[in-house]
């Protein structure tokens, strides 16, 4: 049978990219809020270094992770609304 849509392999690696943005923002925003807990309970209950590793570890990482994501959240988007407007 033919098939009326054929599958468009930029469309098909763009989607894969925009799960792996998502996933990726998600994941570090998570880093950023296990920072933030173990932040209060550094500062209620005294700063070991575990909890003062655990702090920096998180942060850095989640940085990390989120940077390229967000960036490329942003370009599959904006590479979906350029061919909206192109009519694509």
């Amino acid at each position: 049978m033919n098939d009326p849509s054929p599958i468009d392999p930029v469309r098909v690696r763009r989607a894969r990219v925009a799960r792996l943005a998502s996933t990726a923002q998600r994941i570090g925003y998570a880093m950023f809020a296990v920072a933030v807990v173990a932040f209060f309970i550094g500062f209620f209950a005294g700063f070991t270094d575990a909890v003062v590793t655990l702090i920096v570890t998180m942060l850095i990482t989640g940085s990390a992770l989120l940077a390229p994501a967000i960036v490329a959240g942003y370009a599959v988007k904006a590479a979906e609304r350029e061919d909206r407007e192109n009519g694509r």
